[in-house]
């Protein structure tokens, strides 16, 4: 508050509608600023709890309470002092015990003098006199409850203090919430000027044009560089299927292009070379993957009711960003259900959507919609490692490069030894998920790792044995024992 009056000034040299708008919103508050400074300490703790917040000199009740608390021995030393000289007793002494709490001693020798009639006797000893006074007694009572007294009356003053302060409180949220705004334009303003920012073209029709955008968080912490992407989405080109590696970027380029939107329609400058942005009535996310231990959702429960979340209620105007479907079940569940959701959004919703996924069998979907298109980012292996590029590409990715990510992760040379014979294996079986599209039986998940059949089940499985006879059916049996050796 005590930063108003100048931001005041400076706000009147702003020649901008909206900034003049906001300044007259904004008041210095002289009289509340005046009372904050007398009543909260500079560097008050965050909570009032264990006090500490009321500042010195500001009640008089509650600097003696203080001061009996921490100068006790203090005050002790100086009623000594004083008590001496009032009664020109040289032994005179201040004391203190648990069971009769603070005492005036006089030694037996000089107990007989005339003592102030304030001194009333509390206890004899053999050699000394012991006395309490009204003001000692006042002390006693005031030094025993010190600080739980402070601590009530600084609550109390905190209190008023907020009563006072309350008188202004509309005029003080209108002014909080002008310099809320302010502090929100300012910080566009700060990044735009500062992180190469440009100013987005708000357009009637619908679509989304981006140039080298960017994603403002990971831009400002990656290590290396940031490989800035493009994005084009229109009434002719209205989903995305974005294929390649893990830790490609896919999400990355998803989230940006979801949070340059959302720049965009808050009034900011955007991260990008150039942006268009067309209507854009609701930003729907699929991504990430997480349970509900507490409400009994599974991942896989928790990624369906956001799925079904996106397909009821998305809109052509709406962006829709979907990572991963189907991931959390069997292959082939979880490909039909990618397959089934990216045909109802092209078909029936028409949302302008990036769908990135694994299943390469969705690259196929270009072929039977017209509205969606593959693009990937690159990645390339080198020194039997992985070099991830972060560019988007036209096109389907040509692998995901799986192992070569979960060999940078830190898996046991020997799991992927015999990870990448398996895939060699299943890849020679040349199993066929592109059945999912036909609407043909799918095969049995668990065959995948399975061994193949046996041939005397085969062979079985071939016989009638209402067609062959006893002796036919003994001469099998032998076959087949001959067999299993």
């Amino acid at each position: 508050m005590l930063l108003l009056p100048l931001l005041q000034e400076a706000l009147k040299k702003v020649q901008h509608e909206s900034i003049n708008q906001l300044a007259k919103r904004i008041n210095s508050f002289p009289e509340q600023t005046s009372l904050l400074q007398k009543a909260i300490e500079e560097n008050p703790p965050v909570v009032i709890r264990e006090g500490g917040v009321i500042a010195k000199d500001y009640d008089n009740e509650l600097d003696e309470l203080r001061n009996l608390s921490s100068n006790a021995g203090q005050y002790l030393i100086n009623l000594e002092i004083k008590e001496k000289e009032k009664t020109g007793l040289s032994t005179l002494k201040v004391g203190f015990n648990r069971i009769h709490g603070y005492y005036i001693e006089v030694s037996k020798g000089q107990a007989h003098a005339e003592l102030p009639p304030e001194y009333m006797r509390r206890q004899t000893l053999k050699n000394a006199e012991r006395f309490i006074t009204p003001e000692l007694k006042e002390f006693e009572e005031k030094v025993l409850s010190a600080k739980s007294k402070a601590l009530t009356r600084e609550k109390a003053l905190y209190d008023e203090l907020l009563e006072k302060l309350a008188a202004g409180l509309t005029e003080l949220l209108v002014s909080a919430a002008a310099l809320a705004e302010l502090d929100v334009f300012t910080c566009f303003a700060d990044s735009a000027t500062n992180l190469n920012y440009c100013l987005p073209d708000l357009v009637d029709e619908p679509g989304l044009i981006i140039e080298n955008g960017r994603h403002p968080v990971v831009e400002t912490v990656a290590e290396e560089g940031f490989v800035a992407n493009d994005l084009c989405l229109n009434n002719q080109q209205k989903m995305m299927i974005i294929t390649g590696p893990n830790m490609g970027g896919k999400s990355t380029y998803m989230r940006q292009t979801a949070l340059i939107v959302l720049m965009a329609l808050c009034g900011s400058y955007v991260p990008a070379s150039a942006a268009k942005v067309g209507p854009i009535d609701r930003i729907f996310t699929r991504i990430g993957s997480s349970d509900d231990l507490a409400g009994g959702r599974s991942t896989f429960m928790v990624e369906m009711t956001e799925t079904a979340n996106i397909l009821h209620n998305a809109t052509a105007n709406s962006l829709v960003l979907m990572d991963e479907i189907g991931r959390g079940t069997s292959t082939f569940d979880g490909l039909s259900l990618a397959w089934a959701a990216a045909a109802y959004i092209a078909e029936r919703l028409a949302a302008f959507t990036l769908f990135a996924t694994h299943y390469f069998e969705l690259t196929s979907l270009p072929d039977n919609y017209e509205s969606i298109i593959n693009v990937h980012l690159d990645a390339t292996e080198h020194d039997n490692g992985i070099i991830f590029l972060h560019a988007v590409r036209s096109g389907p990715a040509n692998q995901s490069y799986g192992l070569q990510v979960a060999q940078l992760a830190g898996i046991p040379a020997s799991v992927i030894d015999k990870a990448r014979d398996k895939l060699k294996q299943l890849e020679s079986e040349n199993i066929d998920l592109s059945i999912v599209e036909s609407g043909k039986p799918l095969p049995n998940q668990g065959d995948l790792f399975g061994s193949s059949p046996h041939p005397s089940i085969e062979y079985l499985e071939k016989l009638n044995p209402d067609e062959i006879t006893a002796k036919e059916a003994l001469a099998i049996l032998y076959e087949l024992k001959n067999k299993t050796k």
